[in-house]
């Protein structure tokens, strides 16, 4: 990811001098999420499930922007974890600016044979973990608008382009996804009175991340499983066919993500909204 630099005399970015936080950060695009905030001015809490995990990031992006990554452990699915989450952010940063609600699990499958307690993991995460980082983030962004009228203040739910259209044999991402656009879209009219503005980036294929490429539970392998693309022998014929269905010729990258992110802050007249970052392959009617 190229850094990016500020002009001479002012902030070169929205997030200069902001705090934020991003779930699911880690790794795959909330790493590259959070390194690009950070390399962007603002004081990143890096928040994962996998606290190790978030210490190796946050050591690894200090390197580049001298101390200004956080991590901290939080599980997106349980309140009290969240609420702990904005606590640790008060007391080190004295409040919050941005919330990127990144961290999200998929788990592919038919509607036929997917196990009841699958649906409800996936949704767990991508939809109500969603609704629990909003609903203590805001808590504390309304005291800041309060002790200050001129604040504003940004939350961004990293969806998905299968928050756009349907996606065949992945029923409880898709659901979850759509429904998040729903939440998106409550919350930004609720939440405008308090100075905050809420949106939806909706990431195309990340290829390269963890989420496909793994090598024993990526989707690359998942689709090869169940028989997602017709005629798919191997993991690279299954990448061939993804790949060809985007008219930029190339997958989502962080840094196209961490774009659309700065655009959304930066952009003082955008709530409610849900934003494609897909390469064409998916374009709002």
């Amino acid at each position: 990811m190229k850094k990016l630099r500020k002009a001479h005399g002012r902030a070169a970015t929205p997030v200069e001098g902001r705090v934020a936080v991003v779930t699911g950060a880690a790794q795959g695009f909330g790493r590259e999420i959070a390194q690009g905030l950070a390399e962007a001015g603002a004081t990143v809490f890096v928040a994962d499930l996998n606290l190790p995990g978030a210490r190796t990031t946050a050591a690894a992006i200090n390197r580049i922007v001298r101390g200004r990554v956080i991590p901290v452990r939080v599980d997106v699915t349980k309140e009290p974890s969240v609420a702990r989450l904005m606590d640790t952010i008060v007391r080190r940063a004295g409040g919050l600016d941005l919330l990127v609600s990144n961290a999200g699990v998929l788990q592919a499958g038919s509607v036929k044979t997917m196990a009841a307690a699958t649906f409800r993991f996936v949704t767990e995460v991508n939809y109500t973990g969603y609704f629990l980082c909003v609903k203590h983030a805001a808590r504390v962004m309304a005291l800041r608008r309060r002790a200050d009228p001129s604040w504003t203040g940004d939350i961004i739910q990293i969806n998905s382009k299968s928050g756009l259209e349907g996606s065949n044999r992945n029923a409880a991402y898709a659901g979850a996804k759509f429904g998040g656009i729903g939440l998106t879209q409550s919350f930004a009219l609720e939440l405008l009175a308090d100075g905050i503005k809420v949106n939806a980036i909706c990431p195309g294929n990340y290829f390269e991340g963890p989420l496909w490429s793994d090598p024993v539970r990526g989707l690359f392998v998942q689709y090869l499983k169940e028989g997602k693309v017709p005629g798919a022998r191997t993991v690279a014929d299954v990448r061939r066919f993804y790949e060809s269905k985007v008219p930029m010729g190339r997958g989502c990258t962080g840094a196209d993500v961490v774009r659309a992110i700065l655009y959304v802050v930066g952009q003082s007249y955008e709530t409610g909204q849900a934003i494609p970052v897909t390469g064409g392959q998916v374009m709002l009617k």
